[in-house]
């Protein structure tokens, strides 16, 4: 009949209009994890901007902390250090399991991670209501509060990313061994966030 089309042509098409696809993909490469590195870039250019103000208002200062200043608990922190580094060997099993195609070994890691960062948050917000002195209290207790906060923001910030994983892999088929990347760029932020705060500690509680 006139006017009626081949089934092997609407599958011609098809496969071309695929093949169309798959080449203007080719031709476009994946920049996402180039832009994930360049943002993690801008943020550590951040944190070594206050890093470095931090050691030069101490390099100056004629005592550090300024003498009356009430000295910083270890335990607590030291707690949450612990449970904020072993974060990391946790969300990188999540990695290494999506890899492997264990999608629900990825998501437990995942939620196990969310979880030991929510007690961080919680540890530092109760060490910021026990501390005995303030924001104003000295130039010290500013820095320290501004460094501390400006690194919790960043760990909501990797609960947030954490989270959304978890609502999406809840989507069959939405992550696999082919498909991941929202969980290694979660991983990779999560990492960069623990390493800050290794120095942090190292700076605030050691040195």
């Amino acid at each position: 009949m006139q006017g009626s089309i081949a089934p092997n042509t609407v599958v011609t098409a098809e496969a071309a209009h695929a093949a169309h696809a798959a080449e203007a993909h080719a031709e476009h490469p994946d920049l996402r994890v180039f832009g994930l590195i360049v943002f993690l870039i801008s943020e550590g250019m951040l944190f070594f901007g206050l890093f470095a103000a931090y050691l030069t208002f101490r390099s100056v200062a004629p005592s550090w902390p300024p003498e009356g200043t009430p000295e910083l608990e270890l335990l607590l922190p030291g707690i949450n250090t612990i449970i904020l580094v072993s974060s990391s060997f946790v969300i990188h099993q999540a990695d290494s399991a999506i890899k492997e195609n264990k999608v629900k070994a990825a998501q437990l890691w995942f939620l196990a991670t969310f979880v030991m960062g929510a007690i961080f948050i919680a540890g530092q917000i109760y060490e910021y209501q026990h501390l005995e002195f303030g924001l104003t209290t000295n130039l010290f207790a500013s820095t320290f509060y501004v460094l501390t906060g400006f690194h919790g923001f960043h760990v909501i910030i990797g609960l947030s990313l954490i989270a959304g994983v978890l609502v999406r892999s809840l989507k069959t088929g939405h992550y696999s061994n082919t498909s991941h990347f929202g969980i290694e760029a979660a991983s990779v932020y999560w990492h960069f966030v623990d390493i800050v705060w290794i120095v942090l500690f190292l700076l605030l509680y050691i040195l």
